[in-house]
């Protein structure tokens, strides 16, 4: 049995956990998870990355002494160096409203057909790209030398050694999913320096030893190497679906729900530009074909604004509460910030002539049939767009907890649904350290490894499929 330490960085908590692997074995323990709370200052939205480093440090010293480390998080953002390698301020948080209004200056120089054909990533007002053009007159900006990607910045920290992992850096609009190398011609014409970019790193290189500084204050004895793993979040918990073959649909959930598929080759057409999917590169040559939906963000929210209920009884209400009353778009743009959820959700059902829910547990139930719906929408769409059919949908992540969320995913896509597990990006940052000392095989050994050490559970589609249709059509007017 070899130790692994997966960090691993989510928008409302981070974590440290442990992966033991061995022979026809893979346990994961968490030791240590802290909040990831980010700050409003006169500036913004930041990150108190400082906090998190510091969260990764106690972790990394309850963790014990383990054989490599890597570090996953969320995507698109990033911190600033100077020439001495100092970080210039707070990381800015992608819910900032830096971005406002951005993208139609990016399209006057780049149309959004173009961007897209060269990319392939779909239109979010966060992407690292539009970050950067928000950016470009700033003083920080002028001043910085070096650009790291959240899960390079703390790896640099940990490590003296900088890099840009390729997963996360695909997640930026400046790299072309053919090539799986920068798109220079997009960055030029947008005047963006791509040397500010630390080179590429692939999942499974070296990315340096633990800093003796880092070893003294977690007690490890080196050396301790750092492996570079799937540092965007979804790439390492795409690889920990514990999916058979090809024919299957996945949903990452969390703060996020991620919906798609894994593919072999972009999809660059305009109708899946319109449809608003995104190719990012993921593990040995695949591309993640999938949709962005608001995810477990709206129920964050509402929870936040009713003084922190328990989940439990809650998730039971809404369960008695009749299916598909009300519902609403979970990628509208307009449930992206914080604050005042449940009155912008009831708002929504009240503009589309719906019954507006008042109760939490009414909107409890209005978040998870629309989320329901919202992947139903995604996975049909993605299997049109890429001529690529499923038989089954894998959920992973901690929406596998909520076992109404599951059921009612099985029920809007008319497919069954297999939940877990709930730490997949742990495990799949796990497994390519694991993979890199030689324990575990290609992508499909991994994924039959998880299907054999970890629990799953089956939900199968129940009910009336015309309802799912009826209140599609509230949504879309069709």
């Amino acid at each position: 049995m070899k130790s692994y330490a997966a960090v691993d960085l989510g928008a409302s908590s981070g974590r440290v956990m442990v992966g033991r692997v061995g022979p026809d074995r893979l346990e994961l323990t968490e030791a240590h998870r802290f909040p990831n709370r980010p700050v409003r200052t006169s500036e913004g939205l930041r990150w108190d990355v400082l906090g998190l480093y510091a969260g990764v440090l106690d972790g990394l010293r309850a963790a014990g002494q383990v054989d490599s480390v890597g570090v996953d998080s969320w995507a698109v953002d990033y911190g600033l160096l100077d020439a001495d390698g100092a970080l210039l301020g707070n990381p800015v948080h992608y819910r900032d409203s830096r971005t406002e209004g951005i993208a139609e200056k990016v399209w006057a120089t780049v149309p959004a057909e173009e961007l897209y054909a060269a990319t392939g990533l779909q239109y979010a007002p966060f992407n690292t790209l539009y970050q950067l053009v928000a950016a470009r007159h700033s003083a920080q900006l002028a001043h910085a030398e070096r650009l790291l990607l959240i899960p390079d910045l703390l790896t640099y920290w940990l490590t003296g050694e900088q890099g840009t992992e390729l997963t996360n850096a695909s997640t930026t609009q400046l790299v072309d999913p053919r090539t799986r190398d920068w798109s220079y011609d997009i960055a030029s014409r947008l005047g963006i320096d791509l040397r500010l970019f630390a080179p590429l790193r692939h999942p499974g290189d070296p990315a340096g030893l633990l800093r003796a500084e880092v070893l003294e204050e977690t007690g490890l004895a080196g050396p301790v190497p750092v492996t570079a793993v799937g540092s965007h979040d979804t790439a390492s918990a795409v690889a920990a679906v514990p999916a058979d073959g090809e024919r299957f649909a996945y949903i990452c959930t969390g703060t996020w729900s991620l919906a798609g598929l894994e593919l072999d080759a972009p999809v660059l057409s305009e109708e899946s530009r319109a449809a608003n999917f995104t190719n990012e590169l993921g593990l040995d040559g695949t591309v993640r074909y999938l949709r962005n939906i608001m995810g477990l963000w709206l129920l964050q929210e509402c929870v936040r604004a009713w003084g922190e209920p328990e989940l439990g009884p809650l998730l039971t209400a809404a369960a008695r509460v009749p299916a598909l009353r009300s519902v609403v778009d979970a990628g509208d743009a307009a449930f992206l910030a914080p604050g005042r959820m449940p009155e912008r959700i009831a708002q929504a059902c009240r503009a589309s002539g719906q019954p507006v829910p008042a109760s939490p547990a009414e909107i409890t139930r209005c978040i998870l049939d629309s989320l329901a719906l919202a992947h139903r929408r995604a996975i049909d769409e993605a299997q049109r767009l890429a001529g690529h059919p499923v038989d089954v949908v894998h959920v992973v992540g901690g929406g596998t907890r909520n076992a109404l969320l599951c059921q009612l995913t099985a029920d809007a896509c008319g497919l069954p649904v297999v939940a877990g597990p709930a730490e997949a990006a742990a495990l799949g940052n796990v497994l390519v350290q694991a993979r890199a000392h030689g324990l575990v095989g290609d992508l499909g050994d991994g994924r039959s490894l998880l299907t054999r050490t970890q629990p799953l559970t089956r939900y199968e589609p129940r009910g009336d499929a015309a309802r799912w249709h009826e209140a599609e059509a509230r949504l879309t007017g069709g």
